[in-house]
């Protein structure tokens, strides 16, 4: 590969359309996800300098006044004048959309990115930004507000540094907030480095009286990614299948490891960015594995145990995986780049992997007797869930009722218009039936504390009673068969008293909608009600309160003798009568719902199996790391 970068490297793709004005089309949103994609995308050119062999240390800091500091140890922009724009090549890459070193194949290989178009937007939606660039001895810089130069690139002074600078202020007249979380940028770049072994990655938050610093760096790549995802889970065999190649000029790389759990983690990724949708690549991954431990369990004393060749999801039940390919041209279908679409990868990491896992069981026949043991007792009870449906369905054809008897159903039948409360135990139940609005609203008391799915397996989740209720009610079905498109209500509100027991039934819920219905998070469509506190009568009026503040706030707005004011401390649902259930948690006009959301995979698969799974120390380290910063506690 030619490594020569300089301003014939930067080739323009014309057009800087209204990015300030319509900013969601280039990072999402001007949320908070939208911040913090202003920051991945400066770190995603830092990590294409790492995938070309030029950087080893990127270091990204929050400085006071919200401030934005990327800094890399790579090349450097180039500083000189293009040939055909008649500007510096640095100019170019801040201010003009899809103009890069990416689109030329002789200075990046392969990219991540968005579309190429990532630090100009940063600097578009900036208060102001600025770059130094480290090159050639000397340092360059450039400065810019709200996309526009202030002034042509100017030579500093010597350097005896290398590497680009990037420092910025996120405008506060586009973005909603501007509140940096130093967890959120430090998972992504945890992930980051595992992605990219031996780069070593340093987030620093200088926003604290002491600062804060956290240092990724990993040797292992994907290896210990795996390890990093099952650490709080029993594994089946010590260390991790690691495969790691090339063909047909992709590079892949493949860690996996089973554990004794029922469910599957599996991420991937192409040039560093997640696909959270799949794509070719994890087609070919599923169909190697399936096909490469079919094959060993026809040569096992284990094949008379099960009547049917295993299936996809019996192979995977257990089962850890991370898969990332660099590819250096890929299709991806739709603009956030969720789903990889070259069709030719599909065949080119099937063959690599079929090959190498044959190879890797070969060398160690310990490893697969332990997937096999595996897979054989998932598939036995794949066959034994797939006849407790049938025989659920029977009874439903049978009875001439598909839904539950305790479900109150709603007149609208649109489901965008629909909305389903999951409504803890009966009495509050009742009332919820008798103060909402039919036309939209349907009711599912539950009763009893459910089954923890992180400890059990499909099988006894679909014949279990509390949970066949809700399955049927949504109409999606569960597990591998789940399909969201069946969904009978777009939005399903968990209600739950306020306390340690309602707690616990949310947390239960949660954890089954995250195993066996994730689209359901992933779309939006869950939801916590918050239901008052408190009750404050004065004055013959009525005011709710939904946690200590909003109660002190009425009080002192009052101005009344506190003697004259009664105050109720709501303990339960079943207290309100149905006309205060719905004026304070079903009425859309005034309700408080707080929508669950799923923005970090890995994240929350470590806090499920952390908090719901089979080991007890994890849970204990983590309830005394964050004892601290409880609020409220039933005692």
């Amino acid at each position: 590969m030619d490594s020569t970068y300089s301003a014939n490297s930067i080739q323009v793709l014309k057009g800087l359309e209204a990015v300030r004005k319509r900013p969601g089309m280039y990072i999402g949103s001007t949320g908070l996800d939208g911040l913090h994609h202003l920051v991945y995308e400066v770190v995603d050119n830092s990590i294409d300098e790492a995938l070309a062999g030029f950087c080893t240390d990127i270091h990204v800091v929050l400085e006071r006044n919200d401030i934005v500091r990327v800094e890399d140890n790579g090349r450097g922009i180039p500083v000189d004048i293009h040939p055909e724009e008649g500007v510096s090549a640095l100019e170019l890459v801040m201010t003009k959309l899809h103009a890069g070193g990416k689109f030329d194949k002789n200075s990046y290989r392969v990219s991540g990115g968005l579309h190429g178009v990532g630090v100009s937007v940063v600097n578009a939606l900036s208060t102001w930004c600025e770059a130094s660039i480290h090159l050639n001895g000397n340092r360059y810089c450039q400065k810019y507000h709200e996309g526009i130069p202030d002034e042509d690139v100017r030579l500093v002074g010597p350097t005896d540094k290398r590497g680009t600078v990037i420092r910025y202020q996120a405008d506060a007249t586009i973005f909603e907030e501007i509140i940096y979380s130093f967890d959120v940028l430090s998972n992504r770049l945890r992930e980051l480095a595992f992605l990219n072994k031996g780069v070593r990655i340093i987030l620093t938050d200088e926003r604290l009286s002491v600062p804060r610093t956290a240092e990724f760096k990993f040797d292992g790549g994907l290896k210990q990614f795996v390890e990093y995802l099952n650490k709080n889970k029993t594994v089946l065999h010590k260390e991790p299948v690691y495969l790691v190649g090339t063909r047909d000029n992709v590079e892949i790389e493949v860690g996996l490891q089973y554990n004794d759990g029922f469910n599957e983690t599996m991420f991937s990724f192409v040039n560093g960015i997640n696909t959270r949708e799949g794509g070719t690549h994890l087609v070919g991954f599923k169909s190697a594995l399936t096909k490469t431990i079919n094959d060993f369990l026809k040569k096992s004393k284990l094949a008379k145990k099960v009547e049917e060749t295993l299936s996809g999801d019996d192979v995977r039940e257990g089962l850890t995986a991370v898969l990332s390919i660099k590819v250096m041209d890929p299709q991806f279908e739709g603009q956030t780049k969720g789903k990889l679409g070259n069709s030719e990868v599909k065949g080119i990491v099937d063959g690599f992997c079929s090959d190498q896992f044959a190879l890797h069981f070969v060398q160690f026949p310990e490893v697969i007797a332990a997937i096999l043991d595996k897979t054989v007792l998932a598939a036995r009870a794949r066959i034994a869930a797939r006849q407790a449906r049938e025989l659920t369905r029977r009874k439903s054809f049978l009875e001439s009722a598909g839904l539950p008897g305790k479900l109150a159903d709603c007149q609208e039948k649109d489901p965008s218009k629909c909305e389903i409360y999951i409504v803890e135990g009966d009495s509050a139940g009742g009332s919820a039936k008798m103060g909402r609005d039919r036309a939209f609203q349907a009711i599912l008391p539950l009763w009893g504390k459910m089954l923890n799915v992180e400890k059990t397996r499909l099988d006894k989740v679909i014949t279990n009673e509390k949970l066949q209720p809700i399955i049927a009610s949504l109409g999606t079905s569960a597990g591998p068969e789940f399909d969201v498109s069946r969904l009978r209500y777009h939005k399903v509100i968990i209600m739950a008293d306020a306390d340690v027991d309602g707690s616990h039934i949310r947390t239960l819920l949660l954890t089954f909608f995250f195993r066996y219905m994730t689209e359901l998070l992933v779309k939006g469509h869950v939801y916590l009600a918050m239901p008052p506190l408190y009750k404050v009568t004065y004055d013959k009026k009525v005011h709710y309160a939904y946690d200590d503040a909003e109660k002190d706030k009425i009080l002192a707005a009052s101005g009344k003798d506190p003697e004259k004011i009664a105050i109720q401390r709501y303990k339960g649902l079943g207290e309100m009568n149905p006309e205060q259930l719905w004026e304070t948690t079903m009425d859309p006009a005034r309700r408080n719902i707080t929508r669950i959301t799923m923005e970090d995979a890995v994240q929350a698969e470590d806090i499920f199996t952390t908090l719901m799974g089979e080991q007890v120390e994890p849970r204990r380290q983590f309830i005394e790391e964050n004892a601290q910063y409880v609020s409220n506690l039933d005692v």
